[in-house]
């Protein structure tokens, strides 16, 4: 198993990852979820080897998600830096989101994922009180919520009400807003007290949903983000015309060791 800080070039920054490679992909849920749970990071990627390449599967402390960019990120770049994989082959994946490609670029991890959508919504008064602002935009899917505000400072001083935010009908949101620096597009944050997550410090699987919104939004196909928290993470974006989003990153390799239980 290896600790891994995720979209960062950077010790101790970025979002931290456990990746297990496991002998088998039929290893038990509940095992899995026992190991994520004591390993308290936001995900815990549990890596089996396939005929077709890797399985994966992400679970937070509490539960197993659909979907996960950081621990992906984190596994690609242990497979390549143990020499699993050679440096010039791209990884491939099997999830519960389908096939997701990583390949190696520039020293880089690029990330293959889905475009995500949500749909224009009506406030929520739950939501809007649970994180003390009024939005610009509200959207939403069967999941989460996307809420764009005009305040970058805004942004960075957020401190959410989790007891009220529980009480909402959706457990995730994502909140971003135009960047206040130049050397970004733009700026957000993501909030999924519903698994067990209650501030993440960056997050891959949110720029499924913001790329192709702040694409759209700034006519422009490869956009700058970065992940405004005290930790603090940077993706580049790019939106395909397959429906799909490249989401690059870095990553640094911080311990690793061996699950002795």
């Amino acid at each position: 198993m290896f600790w891994v800080d995720a979209f960062t070039s950077l010790a101790f920054a970025g979002n931290p990852a456990c990746v297990c490679l496991v002998e088998s992909a039929s290893i038990a849920d509940q095992r899995m979820q026992s190991i994520a749970t004591e390993m308290n990071v936001s995900e815990t990627a549990f890596v089996a080897r396939t005929p077709a390449g890797y399985s994966i599967r992400w679970f937070t402390p509490r539960q197993e998600v659909p979907l996960c960019g950081h621990a992906t990120l984190a596994t690609a770049h242990i497979l390549w830096e143990q020499s699993l994989v050679p440096d010039d082959t791209p990884v491939v994946f099997q999830s519960k989101s389908g096939e997701l490609r990583a390949r190696n670029v520039n020293h880089r991890v690029e990330l293959d994922f889905p475009q995500l959508f949500v749909q224009p919504a009506d406030e929520s008064e739950v939501v809007n009180r649970g994180f003390g602002f009024k939005p610009i935009y509200t959207a939403r899917n069967d999941r989460r919520y996307l809420l764009e505000i005009e305040d970058a400072g805004q942004l960075r001083r957020l401190t959410p009400d989790f007891s009220t935010l529980r009480e909402a009908d959706r457990g995730a949101f994502m909140i971003t807003c135009k960047s206040d620096t130049p050397e970004y597009d733009f700026l957000c944050r993501f909030f999924a007290p519903g698994v067990g997550i209650d501030a993440d410090p960056v997050t891959g699987s949110a720029h499924c949903y913001l790329a192709p919104y702040w694409s759209r939004k700034l006519r422009k196909p490869m956009t700058r983000s970065y992940q405004a928290t005290k930790r603090g993470g940077e993706l580049e974006c790019e939106v395909t015309g397959n429906d799909r989003v490249l989401l690059r990153g870095s990553a640094v390799t911080i311990a690793s060791g061996n699950l002795r239980v």
